[in-house]
């Protein structure tokens, strides 16, 4: 089950730059105008062994300041029914505003773990006064700085003993993921895939009502749908369908093995598509892109060909992902889709026998050596396949730290190019042999 974390809180309290030291890295725009973190909302975080998806609500908000109260509103409310732990943010250097006990009184209602996070307590002087957050009621606060990152180590432990790690579906079986903007055709892509015979179709029991996992068992193939479209429609979300499309798109990601990424052939890929592309890659999902409404372009102004050029030279340098055209509505390259699927499958699960690996890719590194560093010669002498659940790869050598990214990725082209891992994320590491 994906394990959801978001951020929640007014404007300006410090939630960006909080959420890139969760996730490790200045990802989204540090600015202190309304509306500029727009580029990244969400990112995977890993804290003690257990790996989970923050999300910055604050980057869903557009408008004035009279906007966003009622913005705020909507946003705390999706929080509330998507999230698994819920981080109120407050400023200690402008105390409890009204806006904050709106905000409060909203948390405290809910059955949610929230925990209260009070920013910018960087002296002695802020810490007492950060005391008076105590009086909003809630049983665990943390005072901290995300400039400089002290108290979101104890923190972080607090929200991973919040968070379950539920073992995996009983069921072994592929699991699927359809993803992709509002009204992309998503639905119409699982109608023609199930059909009307929707008697062969099981509902697992004991799924998260979040996500209805369905079993396909057609045409000799066997796997599972993760679909998050048709639940529960919700009244008022039109405001933030964009905020709880991605909230929906994380949790299909974070339960299935390959993301079925459905992008609009007249649009191309867009932004919000790649978002959803590098999450699905940080976290090692097989990809399929699946070009939906091609029946409704001119042909004669682009070509697939030169649609599909576009699309990898925008996932690069990732672009080992098959791309295939099709119509949800047309039932066009539906089978192909399942296919293509199974088959990335199988390459996420592909283990390589160690002599083969060792035999293919020594002779490669000995095609084309890895260049020196500061005259010292760099040998890889071994390389073996770890053993977890997507491909990932030890090559053995005397100075580990000194291989180059471009040297990184001439292994990675040999280990496509030599085994089958289309669509596939790889992961390479260097160790001290």
């Amino acid at each position: 089950m994906g394990n959801i974390v978001a951020i929640v809180g007014r404007p300006n309290v410090g939630k960006s730059t909080f959420f890139n030291r969760l996730i490790g890295e200045r990802q989204a725009i540090i600015d202190n105008t309304p509306g500029v973190t727009r580029d990244r909302q969400y990112g995977a975080s890993f804290w003690n062994g257990k790996t989970f998806t923050i999300v910055d609500t604050g980057g869903f908000v557009e408008g004035s300041e009279d906007v966003f109260e009622a913005a705020i509103r909507s946003q705390v409310k999706i929080a509330l029914e998507e999230a698994t732990v819920i981080l109120f943010m407050t400023d200690v250097t402008t105390g409890i505003t009204d806006l904050d006990e709106e905000v409060a009184n909203m948390l405290r209602r809910s059955k949610k773990h929230v925990i209260l996070v009070v920013n910018k307590a960087d002296n002695t002087q802020r810490m007492m006064e950060a005391h008076e957050f105590w009086s909003m009621g809630f049983e665990e606060a943390f005072f901290v700085s995300s400039l400089t990152g002290s108290g979101t180590g104890d923190l972080l432990d607090a929200v991973v003993k919040r968070i379950s790690e539920d073992p995996p579906l009983e069921s072994e079986l592929p699991k699927f993921a359809i993803v992709g903007q509002p009204n992309i055709g998503k639905s119409s892509l699982l109608n023609a895939l199930l059909g009307e015979e929707r008697n062969i179709v099981t509902d697992i029991a004991g799924t998260t009502r979040d996500t209805i996992h369905t079993r396909y068992t057609k045409f000799g193939k066997d796997f599972i749908i993760v679909d998050t479209a048709g639940i529960r429609k919700k009244a008022k979300v039109e405001e933030n369908i964009e905020f709880y499309s991605v909230m929906r798109a994380i949790k299909a990601i974070e339960e299935s093995d390959v993301v079925l990424l459905m992008i609009d052939a007249q649009t191309g890929i867009e932004a919000q598509d790649m978002s959803i592309f590098r999450l699905a890659q940080r976290r090692h999902k097989g990809i399929v892109i699946l070009v939906n409404k091609w029946d409704l372009v001119q042909k004669e102004t682009n070509t697939a060909r030169d649609v599909e050029k576009e699309i990898r030279e925008r996932i690069a340098p990732f672009n080992d992902v098959p791309v295939l055209f099709i119509s949800a509505l047309e039932k066009q390259r539906i089978f192909k889709t399942i296919e293509m699927a199974l088959e990335v499958h199988e390459n996420r699960t592909r283990k390589i026998k160690t002599a083969e690996l060792n035999e293919v890719m020594l002779e490669a590194i000995e095609r084309y050596h890895p260049p020196a560093h500061r005259g010292r010669m760099i040998k890889i002498k071994y390389v073996t396949q770890l053993p977890i659940y997507y491909p990932a790869f030890a090559f053995f050598c005397n100075h580990p730290k000194h291989v180059k990214e471009n040297y990184k990725n001439y292994l990675e082209n040999q280990l496509r190019k030599n085994f089958k891992f289309t669509g596939v994320p790889i992961e390479i590491f260097f160790r001290q042999k």
